[in-house]
């Protein structure tokens, strides 16, 4: 892999065109310097970023430019290095002639942090159903970006997905899948593969010497001893032990119920959750404009807004870039946290 410069901007890609991608890609560069926004680039089509600033009514200058030249040019503008395959604006309603150049976008901004030529990857959301019309065979974005860096590395990548908000770091162990798999899919090896990894990427991307790790139990009340359910005896807590004989600072499994208070969340660095929901929702609830979507795991950093396509108000100009922006300021974070721990 190429050494990083320490002035490459961060490679946005644009997600869902028909989504609220464009427009927040837009008014995070809007915001720029008074909101600590870091240069950075957006793959896509610009003739339809043109056309999503004139439906919104924004004032934007779009420049046609290189990730080698996109850092030099975002003060004045906001650097669009074009996709090969178009777009068809068409806010709120996805369309699935649109794949192609959502997944170029990503592929290419992979391909430029690789290369050195981007600091971090941050991508806008995606709407699965579109992609899955057009072949796309992967569950989601972190399942792609997995696929991307094995094929890069050549060898198996476990990607894990980290909500990080300023109150609260949650891991869910099992992401997409529906609830009634999840019992049938969590295993101890599982839990202490996410563990590990989760433990390795707050120590390497965030700089936690010894993080500590709370593990959350499946059912209610961890499981009342076996009386609510047998996994947390024979999965989580094995695990636990598992990872305690490793001198990973894990505890658990704990009652869900009572992990996200404040006093809680001041024992752990990040809660691992069994499910999907049980990680998210807290996370949202603290942080809906400020949480933002880590994929620990990866040989490059990967942050994402905590939100989705937003169809129902894509080209309203009603769109908050909150996430996004934030997004943009960690993954800068983590780039030169990571930068500077290498040289040191």
């Amino acid at each position: 892999m190429s050494a990083r410069r320490s002035d490459a901007p961060l490679a946005l890609s644009v997600g869902d065109p028909s989504g609220i991608g464009p427009e927040i890609a837009i008014a995070a560069w809007q915001a720029g310097d008074s909101a600590g926004v870091p240069p950075f680039y957006l793959l896509a089509d610009p003739a339809l970023i043109e056309a999503r600033a004139r439906e919104i009514g924004a004032t934007v200058a779009i420049m046609e430019t290189l990730p080698g030249q996109a850092a030099h040019h975002f003060p004045r503008a906001l650097p669009v290095v074009p996709l090969y395959a178009r777009h068809l604006d068409s806010p709120g309603k996805p369309n699935p002639a649109n794949a192609a150049g959502t997944i170029e976008a990503i592929d290419r901004a992979v391909a430029d942090c690789l290369a050195g030529n981007a600091a971090a990857v941050v991508t806008c959301p995606i709407a699965k159903k579109p992609l899955y019309d057009a072949g796309f065979r992967f569950p989601g974005h972190t399942e792609y970006l997995a696929h991307l860096a094995s094929r890069h590395t050549g060898t198996e990548v476990t990607p894990v997905m980290l909500l990080a908000g300023p109150e609260l770091r949650t891991v869910p162990v099992t992401i997409h899948i529906a609830l009634a798999e999840v019992p049938k899919v969590l295993t101890s090896e599982l839990i202490v593969t996410t563990a590990r990894i989760t433990a390795a990427g707050l120590e390497s991307r965030f700089g936690i010497a010894r993080p500590r790790l709370a593990i959350a139990g499946l059912n209610p009340h961890a499981g009342e001893g076996g009386a609510m359910g047998s996994e947390d005896l024979s999965i989580v807590l094995p695990a636990v032990e598992a990872l305690q004989a490793e001198g990973i600072d894990a505890v658990g499994p704990l009652p869900a119920d009572t992990m996200f208070h404040p006093r809680a969340r001041a024992g752990y660095d990040a809660a691992l959750c069994m499910y999907h929901d049980q990680a998210l929702i807290p996370a949202k609830t603290l942080a809906f404009d400020e949480a933002v979507n880590v994929t620990l795991g990866l040989p490059f950093i990967r942050t994402s807004p905590d939100h989705g396509t937003a169809f129902d108000i894509a080209g309203k100009g009603i769109a908050r870039a909150d996430s996004l922006i934030a997004a943009l300021r960690l993954a800068r974070r983590l780039a030169d946290s990571g930068r500077q721990a290498a040289a040191a």
